[in-house]
């Protein structure tokens, strides 16, 4: 994975760049398509036919959902198709084992587990689709007339790993007429030159610790040491996840597309809805546009409204694995949300803001523990861990080794978790200062040099969400 990730780097990404930008316009499209079967490929070579073959009726569906404009029955039948056909390949590779388990559970029969391989980034590639053939139906977007188009789009190899989800109507217009600058190149350069740092430098370095902590390989436990392990995986995830969406907005620039934004620097929020907005922004945005409205949204009478809640996440903690943790995970945060909307939300507002945070923050972690730990009871003993009902000590020479040991790097995340270098960036990008263009350049370099070297050199390099 290392040494293919720095293959990437050097020799795949750069040639296909200046291949993309040297060609002619009508083939540029073609240059993202081999571009993106190359890079899927990579590792995923053999679900190439199942990705090509719902784009065929994705594409199909399309034209006859726009054929049948004006009849009613037919588009939604041919919208039912595209859906379900990319639903059954969701369900098929992520859920059988999950269903399969639970069905064999219930039954008292013995469970075998199918091998079933998850193809990268099937969730995002689906609901992607999904989002397609639902505007088409609707008529807030045209139907794609041309299928090298509609693959390109269906292929975008920039975020077909782990997002953000990229709606048609969001690069539509780019896929027709390529605006490639000298100055969407640099931008696109920088984003991405962020986003490997984050993935690479900040997510990599914390999520060590907490791969030591939540093994037990970090020494005798303590109250402190279960808090140092789980706010650096709150860190892990959060600089895993940006990092990666960071990247393929970079690398959407680059190729002359515009992605929207996937987050918002969430760990600010003052509440579990501000939170909300701020993280992974282009899921919420899908479930609210084609689950939660479609339900009612909050039009509806109290109780219905409530109900809209509890499916809509449910729904979003299971796109996320196929597991109870999952669940779990959704319907909390779904809790959280309809008692902030109900119960203590006013009052909540009325607080310091020091003290929203730390509740928001508190509720977050939390949080984090249930969707890491898809075995109940390792959950439960590591909360109970958390808050010191295991009998653990308060600290302990191990727990003052980490958080000595780490601190720096703990103090470097919360730092960039907040708008604050951002601001700074935008200053030194905006100045017209040779100087200062010379010098952010030479950091760019140097930070991205850097990201490289600590590839070559590392053998832990995970992507948290290639799973989902």
């Amino acid at each position: 994975m290392v040494f293919s990730s720095v293959i990437f780097l050097f020799y795949f990404l750069p040639a296909l760049v200046i291949l993309y930008r040297i060609v002619p316009e009508k083939l540029k499209n073609l240059v993202m398509i081999i571009g993106s079967f190359v890079f899927y490929a990579w590792g995923e070579i053999r679900f190439l036919p199942i990705m090509l073959l719902l784009s065929v009726v994705d594409y199909v569906c399309g034209r006859l959902m726009e054929k049948y404009r004006a009849d009613d029955k037919k588009r939604r039948i041919f919208m039912l198709i595209a859906v379900l056909a990319n639903l059954s390949v969701l369900i098929f590779f992520k859920y059988t084992n999950f269903f399969v388990g639970n069905v064999a559970a219930l039954a008292g029969w013995d469970h075998i587990k199918v091998n079933i391989i998850l193809p990268i980034g099937v969730s995002f590639n689906t609901f992607q689709s999904i989002s397609y053939a639902i505007d088409v139906y609707r008529g807030t977007t045209s139907c794609e007339k041309s299928y090298y188009h509609y693959l390109t789009y269906t292929t975008l190899f920039p975020q077909i790993i782990a997002g953000p989800i990229v709606r048609y109507v969001t690069v539509e217009d780019d896929l027709d007429d390529h605006l490639l600058t000298l100055d969407s190149l640099s931008a696109g350069m920088r984003r991405f030159t962020v986003g490997l740092a984050k993935k690479v430098l900040i997510a990599n370095n914390v999520g060590f610790i907490w791969s030591k902590i939540s093994a037990g390989q970090a020494g005798e436990p303590s109250v402190l040491l279960y808090w140092i392990g789980i706010i650096a995986y709150t860190f892990q995830i959060y600089f895993d996840f940006s990092g990666y969406s960071d990247m393929a907005i970079g690398l959407a620039r680059i190729f002359g597309l515009t992605f929207d934004e996937n987050f918002n620097y969430p760990y600010i929020s003052r509440s579990i809805t501000e939170f909300w907005r701020r993280w992974h922004i282009t899921l919420s945005g899908w479930f609210r546009d084609y689950v939660y409205i479609p339900l009612g949204g909050n039009r509806v009478s109290k109780p219905r409204h409530i109900l809209n809640l509890l499916i809509v996440w449910a729904l979003t903690g299971f796109w996320h694995g196929a597991s109870w943790n999952f669940i779990f995970w959704g319907l909390y945060f779904a809790l959280i949300l309809i008692a902030e909307k109900y119960l203590y939300g006013n009052l909540l507002e009325k607080l310091p803001a020091v003290i929203q945070h730390v509740y928001s923050l508190l509720l977050v972690i939390v949080g984090w523990v249930i969707f890491y730990f898809e075995d109940l009871g390792s959950m439960g003993a590591y909360l109970r861990g958390m808050f010191g009902l295991d009998g653990s000590p308060l600290w302990n020479s191990q727990s003052l080794y980490y958080l000595l040991g780490y601190g720096l790097i703990f103090l470097a995340a919360a730092y960039f978790s907040t708008p604050h270098f951002k601001k700074i960036i935008e200053r030194t990008e905006t100045s017209e200062k040779k100087p200062v263009w010379i010098g952010t350049t030479a950091v760019y370099t140097a930070v991205f040099a850097s990201c490289v070297a600590y590839l070559v050199n590392s053998t832990y390099n995970p992507f948290l969400y290639f799973r989902f």
